[in-house]
């Protein structure tokens, strides 16, 4: 199985963890929830990959470096 395919079996698992606990809430933000779950620890690890460097962290998450130190900063990862 590869780790694509284990990733979106994680998050679907977490999505019906999510909707199995809302005890008769509305679900709201959804999107933004599951981005800011998955995108703080891949930018950490890509990170660390490339030992920091913020250029070749951006080469390989296919970003603008800009974009990724605003991510950076939102996430405090700097």
């Amino acid at each position: 199985m590869s780790k694509v395919s284990k990733l979106g079996e994680a998050i679907t698992e977490s999505l019906d963890d999510y909707f199995t606990h809302l005890d008769g809430g509305q679900p709201h933000a959804i999107y933004g929830m599951v981005l800011n779950c998955v995108e703080k620890p891949m930018l950490a690890y890509i990170l660390n990959k490339v030992g920091g460097n913020q250029s070749k962290a951006a080469e390989m998450l296919g970003i603008n470096r800009n974009t990724l130190r605003k991510k950076m900063a939102l996430y405090k990862l700097d």
